[in-house]
């Protein structure tokens, strides 16, 4: 399974940003999908993530609520972050990241996976 994350770019404050991560290769079903983000010099952090199994439960790290919203198209394989209201702190490298049940020819096995990362710049 691979990841491939895209959408990022150059924002101004105040302007909106939609990031895009999509799931291909081999036979699969996601249990759920979220983004982190690296921000230079500082720890990768879980910003949002969602629940693909049964209702698409939501959450999100408190300095991104309102602003961000996360969804996800499960039949495409693929989670969206919206970013609104862009704020200079913003900026960091943004990775998709899944957990999940992937068929290897014999049985079922849970497996975590990452994107490759897509970097987000805003200026003042």
């Amino acid at each position: 399974v691979q990841l491939q994350a895209s959408g990022g770019g150059l924002g101004q404050a105040g302007g909106s940003l939609r990031l895009s991560c999509a799931a291909s290769g081999g036979i699969f079903s996601i249990n759920g999908m979220g983004w982190y983000r690296q921000a230079p010099g500082k720890q990768r952090e879980l910003v949002a993530d969602i629940s693909l199994i049964g209702t698409q439960n939501k959450n999100y790290v408190e300095s991104v609520k309102g602003r961000f919203t996360i969804s996800a198209d499960n039949v495409k394989h693929e989670v969206y972050l919206q970013i609104s209201s862009l704020k200079p702190e913003d900026t960091g490298v943004y990775f998709c990241h899944g957990d999940f049940e992937v068929w290897d020819g014999s049985t079922w096995r849970v497996q975590d996976y990452w994107g490759q990362g897509t970097l987000v710049t805003v200026s003042s």
